[in-house]
């Protein structure tokens, strides 16, 4: 299907590679944005070989986290690579870069650079901590950056070390925010005519997930331990074993759905219980009441408790793996899984919310291969001959 998107005709450069600016490059082209790539010249972006390969040696990931991009291959650090970004930074609407903060002002690209020559520039710059402060320097990788930001203190159990997802959550939540940011600029250029910068970090975008934990402290000096797989405060809402070893989530919380969740469960006295009448007393029975659910699911499996959670109308659901999903039929009528050609045959591939009603996105090709689009790119964008694109190969520029 094709049609319009809201990104249409927004011209995108991204610079950097991995997971935080490529993965907001990918958001953007996925609603129509062109989006060009840089990569440079024999290897590309390490995204290419990471984890899990397919028989050409190419990563899984990279067809999807570059699906809709083109790929230019120019070596930054090359005098002649670099004035060639320079140019390229001139014709385009947004830059997305991902470079340590200082490396693009080293090499003459910063956004200073184009004030003058391209003031409706929007300029995103995806760090770990930021252009800014003390810490700005520092490499900014997910893992650390998401201790910093607060999320690793709040996850896990309290006897146990920090626990970390398996996934490189402060990158695409960077990645996320990025976007934000970047749709942001562009309505305000539609007001004043003018780009401005996007600062955006890992560590901030993490931060920005907090919730409460902020005024907590700064108001009652409370500091949010981590809670296993309850959350402080709001009782019950755990998850439970059951017979099968699967698990399943229960949010029963709300006064009402506690006490249909207990005449679920076969405990019509804790239903009726004036002690668990409201969340303020279950917080203080918490260990009574998630006994007596975990008892409940310990006996029948996964599937049947959630059938009689949905029949009492208590808000419940299963841990799902990748395997899971793929087999469930709400993601297949949601449209969640969208197949690209693979030299292995169609690869399926993640579909990229928010979902628009008018203006959907959508993914037009998988990730392309290593400098597939350097030819076209340049002589479209920069009007160079197919000569002086030979020359600039020969000088391994490209």
């Amino acid at each position: 299907m094709n049609g319009a998107r809201p990104l249409d005709g927004v011209k995108v450069l991204e610079l950097g590679q991995l997971i935080a600016g490529p993965q907001a490059g990918c958001v953007l082209a996925y609603f129509g944005a062109e989006v060009i790539k840089v990569e440079p010249p024999g290897t590309g972006d390490p995204i290419r070989n990471w984890r899990v390969l397919d028989d050409q040696g190419t990563s899984f990931w990279w067809q999807s986290i570059a699906r809709n991009k083109k790929s230019v291959t120019i070596n930054l650090k090359t005098d002649k690579g670099r004035e060639l970004v320079r140019q390229i930074i001139n014709e385009v609407d947004v830059v997305v870069e991902n470079f340590r903060p200082g490396t693009l002002e080293k090499w003459g690209l910063g956004p200073d650079t184009f004030k003058a020559s391209n003031p409706a520039l929007v300029f995103a710059r995806v760090s770990g901590y930021g252009q800014t402060g003390p810490m700005s320097s520092r490499p900014g990788y997910a893992s650390a950056c998401e201790g910093f930001g607060g999320f690793r203190y709040v996850n896990g159990f309290a006897d146990r070390p920090p626990v970390r997802p398996n996934l490189s959550l402060g990158d695409t939540l960077a990645a996320m925010h990025a976007v934000i940011g970047v749709l942001l600029a562009l309505l305000g250029r539609g007001q004043s005519g003018r780009g401005q910068v996007v600062d955006i970090s890992i560590f901030e975008s993490v931060f920005n997930m907090m919730e409460a934990v902020v005024p907590e402290y700064s108001g009652a000096e409370v500091v949010r331990e981590p809670s296993g797989s309850t959350l402080t405060g709001i009782v019950p809402t755990n998850t439970y074993a059951c017979a099968d070893g699967k698990y399943v989530v229960i949010g029963g919380n709300g006064d009402s759905i506690y006490k249909r969740l207990m005449v679920a469960a076969g405990r019509s006295d804790l239903s009726s219980d004036e002690r668990l009448s409201n969340n303020a007393g279950r917080v203080k029975h918490e260990q009574e009441i998630d006994q007596a659910l975990s008892d409940w699911t310990r006996q029948h499996k996964a599937q049947e408790i959630l059938q009689a959670l949905e029949a009492a109308d208590v808000p419940s659901g299963p841990i799902y793996s990748v395997a899971d999903m793929f087999e469930d039929p709400h993601y297949r009528a949601r449209g969640l899984f969208e197949g690209v050609e693979h030299a292995d045959g169609v690869l399926e591939i993640p579909a990229i919310h928010p979902r628009l009603e008018d203006t959907p996105g959508r993914t037009d090709h998988a990730g392309p291969d290593l400098g597939e689009h350097t030819d076209v790119v340049l002589s479209s964008l920069l009007n160079l001959s197919g000569e002086e694109i030979t020359q600039l190969r020969n000088d391994n520029v490209l």
